[in-house]
């Protein structure tokens, strides 16, 4: 029987705010709508100038603005106000098990934990405990980097699958706590449903998600003896982020001449995650769709039906584009303004592959060339949820694209044999679904 320690987990410190409203603490995930600033603009307006887990985060679609210098700073700064101004209750030696309600009228079950980054590796064909499902892009590590390193606080929004069919661990950890007075309960902002947290803390709660863990990673340790206990859902760059920023720390520490125990325990060693289970009836695995600016249309359309072997058909709405692409698992669907008519196509093709690690490969292609071509400036976004891409498809000089639904049968033994699919491959839920922020840990 293995240790937690040994898993590669730890229960973490858990911080929550004192007298918690979650309608104006809680606040989604920094990589969400980042095409929408209105979207950002009515978070704030949420928060109503209360203690919030928006001031503790930079939302990516303010990533590239010329004030983001100035933005890490005050998060910095009311990082350490929240700490020193009674902000916050006592610390909290305890795993968080919740549930999550949301608009869709699913719910997810979930455990908050905190992992040792020395077990993860994001690089392709890793044997690690915890791996990337889909391409790092190193290039984003480094503007990441520099909220994290030397942050007062950490907040999760990585989300990790477990691959549990028997649903040994989230699930039955529940039915343990859930007869407990809850830590948190409440609605979330803009949308985001509802959610309640109980702590797992008594030996027995911890003793029993030890032996179930041990089980799952039994199942899934291949013949080489490496164990795949855990799959990045969500947060993909931010955990790879948070393992650079341990590497160049443990760096300093060694050199300064830090013990081993001194190393073993540093807070920077460890990520606040929520664990998952891939079988969980609440998770679905919904398609990035993509966004395309300033090309071509036609001829990226041409080009795609052509290197995929396709069929193209023009469809009279955008909810029969939406329809058919939904009901398939090899159809994409382009929405884009064409002499000042809106269009929808759709590619019929016969791929038996992951739709989305056949497409993506050929619109880099396309991407590289169309410049030299026809003297655009082609960028890509990825969008969750279809509608804002179709919103997005609307305008001028853009193409939106939808994928076909992810499959997640077979999805860890697929990571395992090919490595990690191409980035932005699927999202886990709706765009309102994707995590909030709301347990917070000390960092640095």
């Amino acid at each position: 029987m293995k240790t937690l320690q040994e898993l590669g987990l730890q229960i973490p410190q858990i911080l929550l705010p004192k007298n918690i409203d979650l309608k104006t603490w809680s606040v989604i995930a920094c990589d969400q709508y980042t095409q929408d600033k209105d979207y950002w603009k009515k978070a704030q307006e949420n928060a109503c100038d209360k203690p919030s887990t928006l001031n503790l985060i930079l939302p990516e679609v303010y990533l590239n603005d010329s004030d983001k210098p100035e933005r890490i700073q005050k998060i910095r700064n009311t990082m350490h106000d929240y700490l020193q101004n009674g902000v916050f209750d006592s610390e909290k030696n305890c795993f968080v098990y919740l549930e999550r309600k949301t608009t869709y009228g699913r719910t997810r079950k979930g455990l908050v934990a905190q992992i040792d980054l020395d077990t993860y590796e994001w690089k392709p064909f890793s044997t690690a405990n915890i791996r990337a499902t889909e391409a790092t892009i190193v290039d984003r590590i480094p503007p990441r980097m520099e909220i994290r390193k030397g942050a007062p606080l950490e907040l999760p929004h990585i989300m990790l699958l477990v691959n549990d069919k028997n649903h040994i661990l989230v699930e039955e950890t529940g039915k343990t706590v859930k007869t407990k007075a809850p830590l948190y309960q409440g609605d979330l902002m803009n949308n985001g449903g509802s959610i309640t947290g109980w702590a797992v803390e008594t030996e027995d709660e911890i003793t029993n998600f030890t032996n179930a863990l041990n089980q799952i990673a039994l199942e899934n340790t291949a013949a080489d003896g490496s164990t795949f206990l855990f799959a990045v859902g969500d947060g993909n760059h931010s955990l790879a982020t948070a393992k650079a920023v341990w590497e160049e720390h443990k760096k300093e520490l060694l050199q300064n001449g830090a013990s081993q125990e001194e190393i073993a325990q540093n807070p920077v060693r460890f990520a606040l995650i929520e664990i998952v289970n891939i079988y969980d009836e609440g998770l679905t695995f919904e398609p990035i769709h993509r966004v395309i600016f300033n090309i071509n249309n036609d001829e990226l359309i041409s080009f795609l039906c052509k290197k995929l072997n396709g069929t193209l058909q023009e469809l009279s709405s955008k909810d029969k584009l939406e329809a058919a692409v939904k009901n398939s698992t090899n159809y994409f669907g382009f929405a884009y303004k064409k002499d000042g008519s809106q269009k929808y196509t759709l590619l019929k093709t016969q791929l038996s592959d992951l739709a989305v690690a056949c497409l993506q490969p050929e619109i880099d292609e396309f991407l590289k060339s169309a410049p030299a071509q026809n003297n655009c400036t082609g960028e890509i976004d990825y969008i969750h949820g279809s509608d804002e891409v179709l919103k997005l498809g609307e305008k001028e000089n853009s193409c939106g694209i939808l994928l076909p639904p992810i499959v997640k049968d077979s999805f860890f033994e697929t990571i395992n044999g090919r490595g990690p699919l191409p980035r932005k491959s699927f999202s886990m839920g709706e765009a309102d679904e994707k995590r909030f922020y709301l347990e917070c840990r000390k960092l640095f």
